[in-house]
This record gives C-alpha cells, sequence and structure tokens, in this order.
C-alpha cells in the first residue's frame, strides 16, 4: 500500500510539473490584445501636447471609452491613429491615472500605452516598449519676470523653488541636481504643474521640450530654458542614460512581441522629422491649460 501511494504522489507531482512547464505565456500563446480587431490604449489624456480631454471630436479628437461625452487628442492620439490604420484596427481610448498606465497593461486591461513614457531600464524592466516614438529634450519653464527668467545653466537655479509631475524623471533625476533647490511635492499632472508655476508656487518647473513650449504658446508670461548641449545641463551617467530618459516610448505586455514588431513596423517607416512635424500640429490645436 505504502509502494502504491508513493507511485501516485509520484504521478500526481510530474503531472503537476508538466502542467506548469507546459503553461504557455500570454506571448508564446499568440496574444497580442488586437485580435478582436481594437487596440486598447491608455494615455491620461491630461498631458497636453502629448494627449488631452476636449468636449468634441474637432481636429481628429477620438472619444474616451470610459468618460462619456469626452473625447481624446493630442500628438499620442494622431501616433495611435497612425499605428491602427497601418494594421486595419479600431481605436479605443482609455483616460487612466499616470500611476495606473504600467499595472493596466500588466494585468491586460490596456494593450498598450501610448502616454508619453520614457523608455527608462526600470520601466523596461516591466513592460517592453516599442520606438522610440519621440526625442525630449529635458527644459524648465519659468516666468519672465522671474529672477531665473535669464537663467544660462542648471547652476544659475539654483535655491530656487521647484516642482514637477509626480513620477517622473524630471521630479526623480532632474531636480535634485540643482544646488540647494527648494524641492516641493511633485504635481500629480502636468496641468497641476504648470498650474503651480502660474500662480507663483514654484520658481520653476521642470519637463520635456514639447510640453513646456505648449504651455508658452498659451500663456505669453511663460519662458523655456533650454540648456541641452551644454556643459550646464542636467547630468546622466552616461550617453545610453540620458537616451533612455529622453526617448518615449508605447509600453506593451513584457513578451508581446507581435504587437511590439507590429508598433516598431510603423514607427520605423517614420523619422525624426516626422515625428517633429506632428507634434508641432499637436502643439498648434491643443486647447488652453
Amino acid at each position: 500500500m505504502r509502494r502504491t501511494i508513493t507511485i501516485l504522489l509520484a504521478l500526481v507531482l510530474v503531472c503537476a510539473l508538466t502542467a506548469c512547464g507546459s503553461a504557455p505565456s500570454p506571448a508564446s500563446a499568440g496574444f497580442t490584445g488586437v485580435e478582436d480587431g481594437v487596440l486598447t490604449v491608455g494615455m491620461e489624456c491630461a498631458y497636453a501636447p502629448y494627449n488631452w480631454m476636449q468636449p468634441d471630436d474637432s481636429n481628429g479628437a477620438v472619444p474616451i471609452s470610459n468618460i462619456p461625452n469626452a473625447y481624446a487628442n493630442g500628438y499620442d492620439v494622431m501616433i495611435a491613429k497612425a499605428i491602427c490604420e497601418a494594421n486595419g484596427w479600431e481605436l479605443e481610448i482609455v483616460s487612466s491615472a499616470w500611476e495606473s498606465l504600467t499595472p493596466a497593461v500588466q494585468s491586460k486591461t490596456m494593450d498598450a500605452n501610448i502616454a508619453g513614457q520614457s523608455m527608462t531600464a526600470e520601466r523596461m524592466r516591466e513592460v517592453d516598449m516599442a520606438g522610440p516614438y519621440y526625442y525630449a529634450t529635458i527644459v524648465c519653464l519659468t516666468t519672465s519676470d522671474s529672477p531665473y527668467a535669464s537663467a544660462a545653466s542648471i547652476a544659475d537655479l539654483a535655491g530656487g523653488r521647484c516642482t514637477s509631475q509626480s513620477g517622473t524623471i524630471w521630479y526623480d533625476t532632474c531636480l535634485p541636481q540643482i544646488a540647494d533647490a527648494e524641492l516641493l511635492a511633485p504635481a500629480d499632472t502636468a496641468p497641476a504643474m504648470i498650474m503651480a508655476l502660474q500662480t507663483g508656487e514654484v520658481d520653476f518647473v521642470c519637463t520635456d521640450l514639447p510640453t513646456a513650449v505648449g504651455a508658452a504658446s498659451k500663456d505669453p508670461n511663460l519662458v523655456v530654458l533650454n540648456f541641452s548641449g551644454t556643459e550646464g545641463d542636467f547630468q546622466f551617467a552616461d550617453e545610453q542614460e540620458r537616451a533612455e530618459n529622453v526617448n518615449i516610448g508605447i509600453s506593451v505586455l513584457k513578451g508581446n512581441t507581435t504587437l511590439l514588431d507590429a508598433m516598431n513596423g510603423v514607427l520605423s517607416s517614420m523619422s525624426e522629422a516626422d515625428f517633429n512635424a506632428l507634434m508641432e500640429q499637436a502643439i498648434a490645436i491643443q486647447p488652453d491649460i
């Protein structure tokens, strides 16, 4: 009897191990997320000029599926539409908080995030990323009447009150490089960050060039401080680290090579000049902050 039980237990263990070993990952099972012909894309819808919310479908805006009578537009929407058109997919936009974007892709709630996310090594341990679909210079933004308006390097920003959006390299990596900076609590969204500057809560903010230019185009009292290409710029360990922090990519489920390749096939046909031209269009049509 003891020998029979031992054999049975061994067989159960073998079956369990076989089942575990043969269970396919989402990618190896052929999962793409667009088997239904619909690409579900997450974005904040509050991060102009990358993405924003508006009340109608003007300028090619797309309905936001989880917010009635609301539409998404911006650079991210333009890129998403180009990818869908090339692959014959329909596009669904879902509004999501910044910190919820990566978990949504990991849980397959979203097929992809096209949301102005940097291609950092930390993020790419959690998801795979197609792209880059934009190359974003890091800048600061201040007001024309600020003593920092003529700053020529980050050294000239020493001692200033500042902030940026939460969960970004601007807040976590860039602003701490400014000597004696008074780093206030991060803003939940890009509009909240800009508002903190406009109301005088901070002296300057750190963001990327499109966000800064877009804000300045709507408020002539804002001044963009661009130190790129100078010794006074924000510093990284090497050019690879700098690239991963300024290159913007599209998040997909880890191992979903089919969707990744489909997206890269579209993005690789576009040049940096194409990206910049689309971004100029987005800045031109973005609403007031």
